[in-house]
């Protein structure tokens, strides 16, 4: 393995024959990329679901022909109509914090790169956490936000950062959800904000001016360039990022310069109530 960044990401030219090399590098490297692999859709599924159980997206109309687990992203259109899903969210946020039971982790395959950007920012939610005054450590201790999908700090549906539009059907399948502001990793026990941008739109017994504030202001910290890690792709590359620890946003690209990847997204193991 190769570190991609000072504070955190990992890559490497192949994937170990033991998965349990994968499962330990992943959690402590948070990002994790191997270089220009060769993956049919099933091959792709097969490798994902050693990470768990994947969840399709709430998207359905660009789950893969043959398995619905994979959502096809892509700007490319054929016969008049999109592949996939253009945007997959260009504003910082957390897959699946919508949803009660989150997501584990996110896996890419990418297929098609642009010629130019079609990057993936990562912001580590650990050193976030870290970096905050003692203060606000203790504020936040025990807050809960309260989480839908969409993109707090933009709403307007014609917007290219809102959150990828869901129709009639599909909003009436989600919910409102609560998760802790800083949140103990499932797996390795660590504490990170979790999901201070994107899904969380007020915290519990707040009132909504003085959450909105409050999330802002930790988004703001927890989204300096300081904390980040710019990933750029090549084809054949698989991407598997840890979203309980860290933040990530696409970059605007060019609508007219193709690019197309598949994505899996795995759900943490629900704990016995």
């Amino acid at each position: 393995m190769r570190k991609l960044g000072d504070g955190f990401g990992a890559e490497a030219d192949r994937v170990p024959g033991d998965f349990r090399e994968v499962w330990d590098a992943f959690f402590a490297a948070q990002v994790l990329v191997f270089r220009n692999q060769k993956f049919s859709a099933s091959g792709f599924l097969e490798f994902a679901r050693q990470f768990g159980h994947p969840e399709p997206h709430v998207i359905d109309q660009f789950h893969h022909p043959e398995h619905a687990d994979i959502l096809i992203l892509s700007n490319v259109q054929k016969d008049g109509q999109p592949i996939g899903l253009a945007d997959a969210g260009t504003y910082f946020h957390t897959d699946y914090s919508y949803l009660d039971v989150p997501a584990r982790c996110t896996t890419l395959y990418s297929i098609q790169v642009p010629k130019v950007g079609g990057d993936t920012l990562f912001a580590n939610q650990y050193a976030a956490y870290d970096g905050l005054s003692s203060h606000l450590k203790k504020k936040i201790e025990n807050l809960v936000a309260l989480h839908h999908y969409g993109n707090r700090d933009d709403q307007n549906k014609s917007s290219r950062t809102v959150a990828s539009v869901l129709s009639e059907d599909q909003e009436k399948k989600m919910d409102w959800v609560r998760h802790p502001v800083a949140r103990k990793h499932p797996v390795t026990g660590r504490t990170a904000l979790y999901a201070v941008s994107g899904s969380s739109f007020g915290i519990e017994g707040m009132p909504e001016d003085e959450a909105v504030d409050l999330l802002d202001e930790l988004r703001r910290h927890s989204t300096q360039e300081k904390y980040q890690l710019r990933l750029k792709y090549g084809v054949g590359d698989v991407v598997i990022w840890d979203n309980a620890s860290l933040l990530h946003s696409a970059t605007l690209i060019d609508p007219n310069d193709p690019r197309t990847l598949w994505r899996i997204t795995i759900k943490e193991e629900r704990k016995p109530s």
